[in-house]
Order: C-alpha cells, then sequence, then structure tokens
C-alpha cells in the first residue's frame, strides 16, 4: 500500500515537471528596504548552501539537504528548531517536559533521553558552524537568521561530533559594511500572545560593521488548573479511606487543598527573550572576522504531561497539579571566525565558540492522574525538580582548504571541544499527597562532569571530467568523559517512624542530612574514552546541466559514556547507503530533488529513568545488540505554477524503521511493565526487539501554496496555506498500543499578508493549528490499579491566531 502511494506521489510529480511553471523563487535573503523586499519576491536567485564546508549551489551540492532561507523562516514564524521540521523530510521533534527541551528525530533515528546534562542527541546543532551540545539548544529563540540548513544522513566527516544522522546548521545574519538598514516586527494574538523582534545594521567605516538583532516571544499557557475543591472527596471520606489503609483517626489529617494548584503561571506557557550582537571587521579583501555576543533568556514554563482521555467533566487543556511550574534558563555564547585567502589557490579559517548555560526547572511529573482519597492514599504525588544545571562548553575548529578551479578540491581539518557540567536533581515521590508517606525520593548530585573531543579530518573531490566527480573523506574522533564525584542519594527510611516524611528540601544536602533517611544509592565516578574512525564515499555525475545524481556511503559515530553507577555504556555506528537526483527544469522554474537511502545502526542507545533491582534508582542506558535498520525515499519539489502562484511539496516515506534485539527495555514513565529477571540488573522491562521506531510514520506529505492577489494601486494580499499530513506513528520503543502512539492526523496553518505599493511595511493575519487538532509529541502511562492505565502525552499548541506587523527601513 504504502509502495504504490509512493509511486503515485513521484508519478504526479513528474506530470507537474513537465509543464510549463513559470518559476519566481525567492531570494531567501533579508531584505534591506522595501524595493530589496520585492525584488526578494519576484526573481530567481541560485540557493547557496555550506554544507561541504564551502559555498556550493543546492543543486549542485550532492548531499541530501533543505536549506530553508530567511524569507521562509519569516513567514513559517519560526521560534525553535521545532517549527522547521515540516519543511524537512522525515524530520521531527518532541518536547520533554520536566527539563523542558526538544528533541529531535531525523529519518526515523533520535533519542528522546537526551536531555540529560550527560545525553548527547543523535542529530547534532550547529550555529554558524559551532556545534551546540545540550538538548536545551534545540529550544533556544531563533532570530535573524540568514537561513537553515538541515544535511540528512551522517555528517561524520566534515561535521563530525555526534552528527550520527544528520545536522542542523543555522546561519546567522552577519553584518554589511557600507550599510545602515533595519527591520521591526511586532506581534499579538491569542493566549495573550505578544512578540517583537528587530535587525539593525550599522555602518561604522569602510572596513567595519555592526549588526543588533533582538526577539521576545512570550504567551500564557495553554493549560487550566482543575479545581481540587471539585475533584476532593469529604473529609469524611478522606477519613475513611485513611483507616481502611491501616490508618487510626488520632494520626488522620484533612487533605490541605493549598497543595495544590489552582492560580499563577500555567504550564505550556512561553516567556523569551534573546539579543545578539554581531561585528564584522574586513580591514582587506584577504581577511575577515565575524564575532558575536548572544544572551538567551526563558522563564516561560515545562509542558505539562495531559491525560489523553480527561477526567468527566474536565477540559481537555488542564491539569490537576500539586506542583507549580517553573523553567528558568540563561544562556551566554560567544561566536568567532576568521577567514584568511592566504593566496589564488588556499584559505584558512579558525571557528571557535563558547556557551555557558544555568537553568533549574519544577514539574508536576505525575500529571494529576489520580485524586488522591485521604492525605496518604489513592494517588502518587512527584515532583521533578533540576535545583540546578550548569553547562560550559567551547570549541575550535581549523580548515584549510583549497580555493578556486581545479581538478581537486580538498579540506583539512582540526577540531577540539570541551564541556564541563554540573546538576542537581531531586524527585521526591509520596503516597497521597506531600502530606503523606514516602513512596520512595532521591536527590541526584554531580558536581563535574567534562567531556574532550578531538578530531583531524580531511576529505577530496576528484573532478575526473567535466561531469564526474569522486568524493572520498576521513575523520578521527577521540572522546574522553569522566564523572567526578557524582552520587545518587536515595530513601532508606522505611521503617523508622522517628524520620520525618517530608519531600526533600532544595536546600537539604543528603550527605550532610543526618536524621533525613538518605543514603548512597549509586556511585557514579568512572572514566569513558574511546576512539572512532568514520569515513564518506561519494561519486556524483552530471546527466544534464540541469539533472545531477549522486551515490554515496557514508558513517555516523556517536560517542559511549557513563550512565548512574559509573556503568559504561557503547558507543553507535551509523552506516548510510545512499542514492539521490537533483533536477531543475524549465530554466529553473521548477526545482525537485530525490533521495532513497537504506541505514544499517549498530548498539543504538536507548535511555530511560529506571528501577534497579537493588530498589534504587536512576537513568539506565541499554546499547541495542545486532542491527537496526531503517529504510525510506524523501522528495522536495519547488515551483511557481505562475508569476503569482508558489508551491512547495515535502514528501517522506519510511516503510521499515525496525529495532534491533533489545531484551530488556525499562522506563519508568511506563509503568506495569514485566518483571524482569535478576540478571538484567532492573526491575521491570519489555522484550522490544523487532518493534518499530518512534516517530518515524510510514508517510508524510507537507504543502505549501500562496498566491498573490495585485491591486491596482501596486499593493498585493498574499494569502497562504501550509498543511501537513501524516501517517500514524508510535511514540516510544514499547509499542504498547493506541495510548503509545500518534494516529494518523492532517494540520493545517493559514496566513494573509498585506503589503503596501510602497513595499516598506507588511500586516499578517495568522490561524494555526485550523483544526484544533491535538497532535502529541510524547507518550507514558501510569497504572491505576486492577490492570488499568492511563495514558499521558504532551502536546502541539491548540489553535492560535494573531497578527504581526512589520516594517524596513
Amino acid at each position: 500500500m504504502l509502495l504504490r502511494k509512493t509511486m503515485l506521489f513521484s508519478s504526479i510529480i513528474a506530470v507537474l515537471a513537465t509543464q510549463s511553471f513559470a518559476y519566481a523563487q525567492t531570494a531567501e535573503n533579508a531584505a534591506d528596504d522595501g524595493d530589496q523586499s520585492e525584488q526578494k519576491e519576484r526573481t530567481l536567485d541560485e540557493v547557496l548552501v555550506t554544507a561541504t564546508k564551502r559555498s556550493t549551489p543546492l543543486q549542485e551540492t550532492p548531499i541530501a539537504i533543505t536549506a530553508i532561507g530567511a524569507d521562509t523562516l519569516e513567514k513559517e514564524r519560526v521560534n525553535t528548531v521545532q517549527d522547521i521540521t515540516n519543511l524537512v523530510p522525515g524530520f521531527s521533534a518532541t518536547t520533554q517536559g520536566d527539563h523542558g527541551v526538544i528533541t529531535l528525530t531525523l529519518r526515523g533515528i533520535g533519542n528522546d533521553s537526551a536531555k540529560t546534562e550527560y545525553a548527547d542527541p543523535e542529530v547534532a546543532l550547529f550555529v554558524d558552524g559551532i556545534y551546540t551540545p545540550r538538548a536545551e539548544g534545540a529550544a533556544s529563540l531563533l532570530m535573524d537568521l540568514e537561513s537553515v540548513e538541515v544535511l540528512r544522513g551522517p555528517q561524520g566527516t566534515l561535521w563530525g561530533r555526534n552528527s550520527t544522522v544528520g545536522a542542523v546548521n543555522m546561519q546567522t545574519a552577519k553584518p554589511d559594511l557600507g550599510d545602515t538598514s533595519g527591520t521591526v516586527q511586532f506581534g499579538l494574538g491569542n493566549y495573550a500572545r505578544l512578540g517583537a523582534r528587530g535587525a539593525f545594521n550599522l555602518d561604522m567605516g569602510e572596513t567595519w560593521a555592526l549588526r543588533i538583532a533582538y526577539a521576545h516571544e512570550e504567551h500564557e499557557g495553554y493549560v487550566d488548573y482543575q479545581n481540587p475543591g471539585e475533584l476532593l472527596p469529604s473529609v469524611a471520606s478522606q477519613l475513611a479511606a485513611y483507616i481502611a489503609s491501616g490508618g487510626s483517626a488520632d494520626t488522620f489529617q484533612p487533605i490541605n487543598q493549598n497543595l495544590f494548584v489552582n492560580g499563577g503561571d500555567k504550564y505550556n506557557a512561553q516567556n523569551q527573550t534573546a539579543v545578539r550582537i554581531s561585528s564584522l571587521w574586513q580591514p582587506t579583501d584577504a581577511f575577515s572576522w565575524n564575532l558575536s555576543y548572544e544572551k538567551f533568556r526563558d522563564t516561560g514554563t515545562p509542558n505539562a504531561n495531559l491525560m489523553q482521555t480527561p477526567r468527566a467533566g474536565q477540559d481537555f487543556w488542564s491539569t490537576f497539579a500539586d506542583v507549580a511550574p517553573y523553567l528558568d534558563r540563561d544562556v551566554d555564547t560567544i561566536r568567532s571566525r576568521m577567514d584568511w585567502q592566504i593566496n589564488d589557490g588556499i584559505a584558512l579559517s579558525y571557528t571557535a565558540g563558547f556557551s555557558h548555560f544555568e537553568g533549574s526547572s519544577d514539574y508536576d511529573q505525575d500529571g494529576g492522574v489520580q485524586v488522591p482519597t485521604s492525605f496518604t492514599t489513592g494517588a502518587t504525588y512527584q515532583q521533578d525538580r533540576t535545583n540546578y544545571s550548569e553547562y560550559e562548553n567551547y570549541s575550535h575548529e581549523f580548515d584549510l582548504k583549497s580555493t578556486g578551479d581545479g581538478s581537486i578540491d580538498w579540506i583539512l581539518g582540526a577540531y577540539y571541544a570541551a564541556e564541563k557540567n554540573k546538576i542537581r536533581f531531586d524527585i521526591p515521590i509520596f503516597n497521597g499527597t506531600q502530606q503523606g508517606t514516602v513512596a520512595w525520593q532521591g536527590s541526584f548530585i554531580q558536581p563535574k562532569q567534562t567531556v574532550d573531543s578531538r578530531a583531524v579530518f580531511g576529505q577530496i573531490t576528484w573532478h575526473a571530467s567535466d561531469d564526474l566527480r569522486l568524493t572520498a573523506g576521513l575523520r578521527y574522533t577521540d572522546d574522553s568523559k569522566e564523572n567526578i564525584g557524582g552520587r545518587g542519594w536515595g530513601w532508606q527510611g522505611y521503617g523508622h517512624p522517628e524520620i520525618p516524611q517530608v519531600p526533600i528540601a532544595p536546600g537539604t544536602t543528603p550527605s550532610n542530612a543526618n536524621g533525613f533517611g538518605f543514603g548512597v544509592g549509586g556511585i557514579n565516578d568512572g572514566q569513558y574514552d574511546h576512539g572512532q574512525l568514520t569515513w564518506l564515499a561519494r561519486v556524483d555525475y552530471d546527466l544534464t546541466d540541469d539533472f545531477l545524481i549522486y551515490g554515496s556511503v557514508s558513517t555516523g559515530y556517536k560517542s559511549g559514556g557513563l550512565q548512574d553507577g559509573g556503568v559504561p555504556y557503547k558507543h553507535e555506528e551509523l552506516t548510510n547507503y545512499e542514492f539521490g537526483t537533483k533536477q531543475s527544469f524549465m530554466d529553473g522554474k521548477l526545482v525537485w530533488n530525490n533521495a532513497v537511502y537504506y541505514e544499517d545502526f549498530k548498539d543504538f542507545q536507548l535511555a530511560a529513568p529506571i528501577i534497579f533491582t537493588d530498589g534504587s534508582r536512576g537513568l539506565g542506558f541499554s546499547n541495542v545488540s545486532g542491527s537496526t535498520t531503517v529504510w525510506g525515499f524523501e522528495s522536495e519539489l519547488e515551483a511557481a505554477i505562475t508569476d503569482v502562484d508558489r508551491l512547495q511539496v515535502v514528501f517522506s516515506a519510511i516503510p521499515k524503521k525496525e529495532l534491533g534485539t533489545l531484551l530488556y527495555a525499562g522506563s519508568n514513565d511506563y509503568q506495569g511493565l514485566p518483571a524482569c529477571p535478576p540478571a538484567s540488573g532492573i526491575a521491570s522491562c519489555l522484550d522490544v526487539s523487532g518493534n518499530e521506531l518512534a516517530h518515524a510514520p510510514d508517510a508524510a506529505l507537507h504543502l505549501v501554496y500562496e498566491h498573490d492577489f495585485e491591486f491596482a494601486s501596486g499593493a498585493r494580499l498574499t494569502p497562504r496555506v501550509s498543511t501537513h499530513f501524516e501517517t500514524e506513528s508510535w511514540l516510544s520503543p514499547f509499542n504498547l498500543g493506541d495510548g503509545d502512539k500518534q494516529k494518523s492526523y492532517n494540520r493545517t496553518d493559514l496566513t494573509f499578508r498585506y503589503t503596501p505599493a510602497s513595499n516598506n511595511w507588511y500586516a499578517d493575519f495568522y490561524v494555526d493549528n485550523v483544526q484544533d487538532g491535538k497532535v502529541r509529541t510524547n507518550a507514558g502511562r501510569t497504572a491505576v490499579g486492577g490492570g488499568q492505565f492511563v495514558y499521558l502525552s504532551q502536546y502541539l499548541p491548540p489553535r492560535t491566531f494573531g497578527l504581526n506587523f512589520g516594517f524596513y527601513f
């Protein structure tokens, strides 16, 4: 069925390709003034990309790559990486509540748990070529970008570290010499949305220019609070339930309704601000230095775990919360790039970056699934609290490469990166309410974790003829990780009535807390070292001036590390076999790119919070043995049906995405898994061997269409419809049924833009998620007794609408 649909889709596109479309490709560069704004929408410009670490035309670059320019980013109202996923084949993003992060999946490969201080994502994020190691980077506010390039498939030669299945490189807008101009945008919408952003280019002389960019986005939370007064049982019923559980009237206390959240900040709120100051110094034609400082601040709230089926009488977008949401992230980043044209044939680049992250959060992990029957029965209270997290990372890269026309293109590079991380994460779990008894509680304190990564690489392309090119690349990476002084403290006060049973406070230090009932549950000290060779072999050939074909075999690698308890886990390797085509028709008026790929993934890392056989808890990593295999087809088309009609089609099919062998997969997010054999080391687990990968629908189709209505005055009204359809997909490797999947869905966004004849301002009216659909991004389940479970998920936003006003000067 899927194969027939794929062939039908390809046939339709082939027919479209033979038609006489009048293509008006967007220039995809930010406008300097109103006239340039009009020009960028009506002329055909060549799209340049930096996927090979040199500027090349997109249609001449033999890599599966999606390039999204500034104009499209503005029209799509992109705030985070999650907002561009529909424009890229096989790309998806999930939200993870307690840390307030976004995790990415590409071509079926990703890891929801790559959200800790030490777990690396399989999709590498770069800003101006500088690696962003932690998953929190995907939630940062994107602003004043020149383009976003998404490279699909392993990029282990040129891009290197942890680009196992692909890389996302965001290019910020750079200052322009000799120009003073700017743009400003203001916006408002439902849920009290307020937005503002702007960019100003300042001419500082013949050799120096500055650019200042600013962005702020905020809206109230989408999730209301359920009223505890309407849900909690009467005091008499509470007393009866408490006595039935073995308590006595002498120790009974009624549930304190003030323990439940009924006001203040709501879950799923946004409040993000970013500022960037960029400098360009170009004293000669042969040398330039781009330097920038960026500040990002996030005081929104995490996304709530919502019941997939609300209790009777409750709204879907609501929660019975006993932990108020809190999120505080602060990131300072410095990026630098120097370019020297040494002579006509050789250029040298030096790229360096430094980033400092601080954050804390508070989260209601239990999701209010159960209503307590007394202060210590009928429900579970679980708070996930990041008391503090602090990450520092810096990197250096030197690239020496050939320039100009020649029969051989080459690049040599050296790379070094280092991280230093620390975190404290507390989890109090109580029976009934915070007033109840301890079910378990612990504190994970990691004072110092370090990462050192060194690499050398080279890539060479031989132009065997005017039409044929052969490319080979190698990279050797040496990774070292060390955990110093990490401890997992767990509750050991069972059976000791003299120990106060209260949730661990942020100021309580378990190691010095005599009488608080904590003991060491895990010693995390250890060191991990591994070296890995990754490589690339590729051939590409011009069948015609407008028809490129290529085939490649490439490898990617992600380092292993140390899990809780100091136990090492293996590195993972991916080998990707790919064939692709890039075609332009009607003098570039229609562009159609395709790729077929097969992935062989060894030792895929799956991680989750688990309970060990001794009752302690921690984050466990498992390597999937054997081969995890994925194959798929991708297609991208851009065209303009007339001078005023533009169309974009993005299609992805992943008919096979099968896990290798993993007999003992566990996760505390999925309660009620069967008991595991003692030899496994964990309390409960499931055999997931051969299951399908998560977030990998069999097929996904995204269509964007816009039309210009031109008035006699010279003004324009441009409606734009962006609609996404995908088949059902699993939300975890457990494949547990309907509660663990997202069903097939369609989601549509609409925009209407008015531009006056002067072209120096515009106004947008938008509606996102017109259908007001409920699209899950993850899942988990809670046991409620009698073999019954309640499933929870986080969701993409509900229907939103608003206005934006922009000005050029």
